[in-house]
Formats: C-alpha cells, sequence, structure tokens
C-alpha cells in the first residue's frame, strides 16, 4: 500500500501551534495558585461533601466554547442546549436541591484564548460540560489529569484524550469514525479493493487521528490513502480537488469544518468529479444547504456521526426539538444541540450519583461517572463509560443532508460499528 501522494505544506505551523500551547500552559501554571492535589473539602447540609465550583446551594460548570471561529454554529447550538438543561434542571429543583449555573467563554478556535479560558475557569468550577476542539483540550489534558481533576466532557473526539478517567469522550472517536465511515462507502458506495481514497484534514489532533483511522482501514482493506493536509483557516479547497482528481481517488473523507467540506463538495460538483464525500461528525451544518453547495451536499455527501440526528424519530429527539424551539425560536437545529445536550445530560447524571453518594467533589463526581456503564440519551447510541482507555462507544451512524429532514440531515444506515471498528484500538 502506498501513502501520501499529495500534501500541502503545514507541518511547521502545526509545530508552532504545539508549541505556542506547550508555553501557554508553563506560563498558565506558574501565575495559578499552587495546589496540593487535593481539593479542601466541606460537609454541607445533609450530609453531602463539596469542595471546588460548589458554593452555597449552587454547582457552577464550565463551557469552552467556539462561537465565532470555524466551528461557530456549532459552538452556538451546544452552548444553547446546554443552557436549556440547567434551565430545565433548575425548574425541576436542581440536583439533590444544588441549583446548576454555567459560564460560558467563547476562545474563537484560537489557542491562547482556550488556554486562558481554562485557566480563568478552573478553579470556579466544578467541571466542564463544554469544551470544543481536540487540540485545546489535549493542551490541558496534563493539567487536568494532574492536578485540577475536574471532569471534562468535551465536544472533541480524539483518541489523544482517552486514558483520561476525567477527560471523557461521549462516542467513538474520529480515529473509529473514520473507519465506519469507510465501511460504508466500501459496503455501499462502490469503493473497493485496489481504490485510491482521497482524505482531506486539519493539521493537529482531530485531522490527524481521523487520519490515522483510514491509514488503518486502508491497511486492512487493501485502498491507498491520498493526503491532503489543510488548516483551519484554508476555506478554498479548489486546490484541494484538482490535485485529488489528477490521482484518480474514487472517494473522499474530509476532516475539517464544515466550510471547507462545503467548499470541497461543491468544487468537485462543479468540476464534474462525481465521487462520494463523507466527514467526520463536525464536518457539517445544515446552514449550508441554503448555499449554493447545498445541491451537491444533498447528492454526494455524507456524515459518520456518534448518534442519531436531533431529527430522529425517538420521544427524546421529538421532546427536545419542541424545547429548543420554544426556547430559541429563530435558530435552527442542527447535531450541536444533540451534542451539548448529551454531554450536560451525562454530566447532570453524573451529579445525581454522586449526590446519591454523598460526595459533590471533584474526585466523587469522576468516581460517580465511572460507574454509568449504560448512559441512554435516547439518540440511538448506548454509551459505556466505565474503561477510561476506551470510547463510550465504536458505534457510528451514517447520514446525508437533506434540506426537508427536521435539522437537515437524514439517517441512511443506523449506529453500527464495522468488524474493522471492532477489532481496532483507539489511539494504537
Amino acid at each position: 500500500m502506498t501513502m501520501r501522494m499529495v500534501r500541502r505544506p503545514g507541518a511547521p505551523a502545526a509545530k508552532a501551534v504545539a508549541g505556542a500551547l506547550a508555553v501557554l500552559l508553563v506560563l498558565a501554571g506558574c501565575s495559578s495558585k499552587a495546589k496540593d492535589g487535593k481539593e479542601s473539602d466541606k460537609e454541607a447540609a445533609g450530609g453531602v461533601k463539596t469542595g471546588a465550583g460548589v458554593s452555597g446551594k449552587t454547582i457552577e460548570l464550565g463551557v469552552l466554547t467556539d462561537m465565532t471561529g470555524v466551528y461557530a454554529t456549532l459552538g452556538k447550538s451546544v452552548t444553547q442546549a446546554q443552557q436549556l438543561y440547567v434551565k430545565q434542571t433548575n425548574a425541576d429543583g436542581g440536583v439533590c436541591g444544588y441549583q446548576l449555573a454555567l459560564t460560558v467563554r467563547d476562545h474563537g478556535y484560537d489557542p491562547q484564548k482556550a488556554v486562558a479560558g481554562y485557566t480563568d475557569l478552573e478553579p470556579k468550577v466544578l467541571g466542564f460540560t463544554q469544551f470544543i476542539g481536540s487540540p485545546f483540550v489535549a493542551a490541558v489534558k496534563q493539567r487536568v489529569d494532574g492536578r485540577d481533576k475536574g471532569l471534562v466532557l468535551p465536544q472533541a473526539w480524539s483518541a489523544s484524550l482517552l486514558g483520561s478517567p476525567y477527560i471523557r469522550v461521549i462516542g467513538s472517536t474520529y480515529d473509529i469514525e473514520t473507519i465506519n465511515a469507510l465501511d460504508f462507502l466500501m459496503k455501499e458506495k462502490g469503493l473497493k479493493k485496489g481504490d485510491k481514497v482521497g482524505h482531506v484534514y486539519f493539521e493537529g489532533d482531530y485531522g490527524e487521528n481521523a487520519l490515522a483511522g483510514s491509514k488503518y482501514m486502508a491497511k486492512q482493506s487493501g485502498l491507498t490513502i491520498v493526503e491532503q493536509k489543510i488548516k483551519p483557516t484554508d476555506n478554498d479547497m479548489t486546490a484541494q480537488v484538482a490535485a485529488l482528481k489528477q490521482a484518480g481517488v474514487k472517494a473522499i473523507v474530509v476532516s475539517a469544518g464544515p466550510r471547507q467540506a462545503a467548499s470541497l463538495v461543491g468544487v468537485a460538483a462543479a468540476g464534474k468529479f462525481d465521487v462520494p464525500v463523507i466527514g467526520n461528525n463536525s464536518a457539517f451544518a445544515p446552514q449550508l444547504l441554503a448555499t449554493q453547495a447545498g445541491p451537491a451536499l444533498m447528492k454526494n455527501y455524507y456524515v459518520a456521526s456518534p448518534s442519531l440526528p436531533i431529527g430522529a424519530d425517538t420521544p427524546q429527539a421529538k421532546k427536545l426539538v419542541e424545547d429548543y424551539k420554544a426556547a430559541y425560536p429563530k435558530d435552527s437545529l442542527d447535531n450541536g444541540v444533540v451534542a451539548g445536550w448529551t454531554a450536560a445530560l451525562a454530566f447532570g447524571e453524573a451529579l445525581k450519583k454522586a449526590c446519591a453518594g454523598k460526595d459533590l467533589t471533584r474526585e466523587g463526581v469522576d468516581k460517580a461517572l465511572l460507574t454509568i456503564n449504560a448512559f441512554d440519551p435516547g439518540f440511538g447510541v448506548t454509551q459505556d463509560f466505565t474503561d477510561p482507555k476506551a470510547p463510550s462507544s465504536k458505534e457510528s451512524v451514517i447520514l446525508q443532508p437533506d434540506k426537508n429532514a427536521v435539522g437537515g440531515m437524514k439517517v441512511v444506515r443506523q449506529a453500527a460499528a464495522s468488524a474493522v471498528a471492532e477489532g481496532y484500538t483507539p489511539g494504537g
């Protein structure tokens, strides 16, 4: 099998970002108050032990999101879904008498703002119901594991985040998701042994973890991967499409943002390059269906997702749609709503179990999540949080853009884990 037929420059940029994050972390660590690794615990009324992030009768939770960068539409939906969860939970009496409060920081998908936002919020919150951006979560992982120990449920699916009892990926990691995506193309879209597959991916944790999955699947299935590395600031995919067309690829995987996916599919369609394209879960936003790329997306684009879409035919999905529309009547529905709601619901379940165990400290909440082995938010995939070294699921749902579907996505293959994914160890 041959690899890397075409590649854009970008490795130095990736190293520069990694270096900048490392420096920021050192500075942030020096400027923070020293901790002895243990919380200053206190016992509240009712015999429930509490610590950082719990004050009076309020549990403070943090949100590190992207409202202005490459994932702005996702960040808005995730955040509003979590705000809705908090509002409803508080109206029902909160969690064992405590009210929930969210503090939101927009990092705009900027590494400096992301690390600074974490440094600012960490001492004040019990944990994080949201943290968008695999590279940024990875940048603070050592601090989370070694000193802070606050539960983080990120909207990031890189396998580099596995192994931590505090940072818990909900759903399949990008490498597994990409394996399942290629399995779909081989079983449903005519991709076969000996074919070349293009892979357009962001530099950094997200894209490179997805690439690890495509390389593994290629090795197992006799495919050849043709790489195209891009930056989050690269929005025009004309050069990438031209290179992949010249290479003769029979399908394309895109591990980038919604803008890059729309450009890629639109440029390919305009150039009569008629091949199926499949993206990772964060590479689509329904707002794209109203653009010039809309028809091409509905014809040739697919998305691998860790859950059913917001328009799923389940009682939980229907109720969430109704409640979200009532709370945000001017905003469109998308799968960011599902991701945000699922993470908030999982964090809430951990809080309830921790409270039942009379321990609402960070340690108590972390341990509580590790006891949840069949979390079902009602979107087609059951999550198991008991093994920090493994993702909570290896299943993926395959979706297709559809302007007539609620949330702009319809299901073309139900939740499943391919045989290759089942035998694969993430990050291995």
